[in-house]
Parts: structure tokens; C-alpha cells; sequence
């Protein structure tokens, strides 16, 4: 009954995506509209509130219920006018994001360590992974009333390959180090992302980084260091494979950049998350031939290891939802969100993920990892929001 629920719920996250940009709802059309009265024998006649205010003679006095109301709210202080500045949709956004991305990776190391973690099948599941998220991006496409699909070239699936076989090296890479470490430090190394994405945008790509953030990657390499110092479950093939994770990572940012540059994709692919599953599509293409290169003498025992060992089987299934789930969910919501607000929310989405994942599955959480895991993610937002902290100052 667990294992069902797990992979429902991560279902209902996909299928959250969906509906939260733009599906249509009957539901909400419903509430929307007002039954009329229909009286026997005649017209349909607009309904009157059951309870009408009266003056102190006993007549009833004509003010509109919807007045009323209205007075009422900006009586007691303008309630309405201060809940309309929140974004409740947006908020749900980010807390479904945070949800799938902390369930993600619960249940991929719970399917990594059934499967017998590195040694095991890494890069088969970390393909499956990728390949159970396309299937639920083509229902999409395929579903009526959900999403257009995209109208792209051959030319332009091409252009998109750079990116797709980033962030397959990207998922793949991570995978591998989550089945060789503790998820916990491995996800304090991929904190360290904005290191590799500085070094690429200024000496590969001709992109400059101010001085500013230049003097940030100090700390966000010494947090790393010093998480790393006491790490009961430290391996360097996870420290070596974050690492790699890292910089396909920064090379998939800087592509993705270049990609939305060609004139007229954005039209012909549709929306953000068409690009996503497009992308999705491409990168699971793309693991194939790994797969077949590294693990494909071994695909007759993972086959009977999916169907013998339900630990295995559901983890993945569900692990794969929830990593398309909250990486198409993240993409769209960022999309909403100006560039702090983006870097306070990947912050706290890391603290969530490193404290929660740890503390689920048992892994080390001792001072020194804690302080060297809070200075790391400390540096990677200073990282992110130091020259618009300058730019205000000037």
C-alpha cells in the first residue's frame, strides 16, 4: 500500500504541472457561475441572499450583498486588498517543486541501494529515470485539451542536441554520485555548481564574471572543503562525479542560452514545457548508447531484478516521475520569478533537500558538515545576488 502511494503521489505531482499552468479546470468553471432560480411555471429569476439586513422598523433595506461585504473587509483593515498582494498560485509552485525534488531523491536511493548502489545499475536507472519522465511529456502532447504540441524543425532538434546531451551528462553523473556517497554530500558538491559555470562563461565563452563574484567561489569551494573534512560516508567516486555533474550542469546553462537565441524557436516550440520535454526526449535518446557501452551485459539481471525486487521497481517508477515532475514544475516557476527570488528559492530548496533527505535516511549530519554545508550555500547565493547588491549601492 505504501509503495502504491509513493508512486501515486508522484503522479499527482506530474500531474500538478499540468494543470497548475494553464489546464483547463470544469471545476473551477463551475463555482465560477451562479445557478439561477427557476420558479414554477416562469423565468428564471436571480436569487436573493437568505439573509437580508433590516432598519429598525422590520423593512428590509435594498443594499447589495456583494456592498456589504465589501464594506465590511475594508472596515476591518483592508484584508482583501492585502491577501491580493500575495501569490498564492506562485506559492504552491514553489512548494510542489520543493516536494517532488526532496521525493526524488528519497526514492532514487532507496531504488540505487535495492539495485546495489554503484556496483549495481546506476546508469540504468538513472536512463530509465529519464526515459518514464518522457513518456508522461508525450501523454501530454497526446492527451486532448493538455498541451499543444510543439512545432519545431529538424534543424531545430539539432540545435537542441548540445544541450540534451548536457543534461543527460548532468543527470547521469549526478545519479551515479548519489549511488556512491551520501546523497547529503553530494548534494553540498553539486552546490558548488556556480564554481564551474564562472570558469566556462569567462574562458569558454567570452562572458565576463565581475570581480565581485569572483571573490565569492573562495567560499563556496571552502564550505565544500570543509563539509567534506569529517563525511563519514566520503567516497572520491562521488566527490569526482558531483564534480562532473557540476560541469555538464554549467555547459547545459550556457548552451540553453546560445539555443534561445535562434530566431523564432520559442514560437515553434510553445511553451517551457515543451522545451523541457523535448530536451527530456533527447537526452534520454542520447543514454542509450552509454547504457549499452557500461551496464548492457547486465540488462538480463537488472530485468529480473525490476521484477522480483519491488524496492526497485517502484523506486524507479516513481523517482522518475518525481524528477521530470519537479524539474519541468522548477523550469516554469523560475520562469515567474526575477533572479534573487530565483537564487533565495534554489537556497532553500538545497538547505530542504540536504537536512530533510539526511535525516530520512539516516546519513551523518555532524557540526562540521553542517557549518561547511551552511558557508558552501551561503557563498553560492552571495554568488548569485552580489551585483545586484552593488548595482543598488552605486
Amino acid at each position: 500500500m505504501k509503495i502504491t502511494s509513493t508512486v501515486l503521489a508522484a503522479a499527482s505531482l506530474c500531474a500538478g504541472v499540468a494543470s497548475a499552468f494553464g489546464l483547463p479546470s470544469a471545476t473551477t468553471d463551475a463555482l465560477n457561475k451562479a445557478a439561477p432560480f427557476f420558479p414554477r411555471g416562469g423565468a428564471a429569476v436571480k436569487q436573493s441572499p437568505l439573509v437580508q439586513p433590516i432598519d429598525i422598523t422590520g423593512k428590509r433595506l435594498s443594499v447589495s450583498l456583494h456592498t456589504a461585504s465589501a464594506d465590511a473587509i475594508s472596515t476591518n483593515g483592508g484584508g482583501s486588498s492585502a491577501l491580493k498582494g500575495i501569490d498564492f498560485p506562485l506559492l504552491i509552485y514553489f512548494a510542489l517543486w520543493y516536494l517532488g525534488n526532496y521525493y526524488y531523491n528519497i526514492s532514487n536511493k532507496l531504488a540505487l541501494k535495492a539495485a546495489g548502489g554503484s556496483t549495481g545499475f546506476p546508469m540504468t536507472i538513472s536512463a530509465l529515470q529519464l526515459g518514464i519522465g518522457c513518456l508522461y511529456g508525450v501523454f501530454l502532447w497526446l492527451a486532448p485539451d493538455a498541451r499543444k504540441a510543439p512545432s519545431v524543425t529538424m534543424d531545430d532538434i539539432i540545435k537542441m542536441l548540445p544541450v540534451a546531451f548536457c543534461a543527460m551528462g548532468a543527470h547521469c553523473a549526478s545519479v551515479f554520485a548519489l549511488s556512491a556517497g551520501a546523497v547529503s554530500f553530494g548534494q553540498i558538491v553539486k552546490a558548488a555548481e556556480p564554481v564551474f559555470a564562472a570558469v566556462l562563461s569567462q574562458f569558454v565563452y567570452g562572458k565576463k564574471i565581475s570581480t565581485a563574484k569572483w571573490l565569492c567561489l573562495p567560499i563556496i569551494i571552502g564550505g565544500v572543503v570543509l563539509a567534506s573534512v569529517n563525511e563519514l560516508d566520503f567516497a572520491w567516486a562521488a566527490l569526482i562525479s558531483a564534480c562532473i555533474a557540476n560541469l555538464f550542469a554549467a555547459f547545459k546553462g550556457n548552451e540553453n542560452k546560445k539555443l534561445m537565441e535562434t530566431e523564432g524557436l520559442k514560437q515553434r516550440i510553445g511553451s517551457v514545457g515543451n522545451q523541457f520535454a523535448i530536451v527530456s526526449i533527447l537526452s534520454f535518446l542520447l543514454s542509450i548508447p552509454l547504457l549499452i557501452a557500461t551496464e548492457g551485459s547486465k540488462w538480463g539481471q537488472f530485468v529480473e531484478l525490476f521484477k522480483k525486487n519491488k524496492a526497485v521497481s517502484t523506486n524507479l517508477i516513481a523517482s522518475g516521475l518525481w524528477f521530470y515532475g519537479y524539474n519541468e514544475l522548477a523550469t516554469m516557476t523560475l520562469k515567474k520569478t526575477g533572479a534573487v527570488t530565483q537564487s533565495v528559492a534554489n537556497t532553500a530548496k538545497r538547505v530542504i533537500v540536504i537536512v530533510g533527505v539526511a535525516l530520512v535516511l539516516g546519513e551523518s549530519l555532524d557540526p562540521i558538515k553542517l557549518i561547511g554545508c551552511s558557508i558552501g550555500i551561503g557563498g553560492v547565493f552571495l554568488y548569485s545576488v552580489i551585483d545586484q547588491l552593488l548595482a543598488k549601492k552605486k
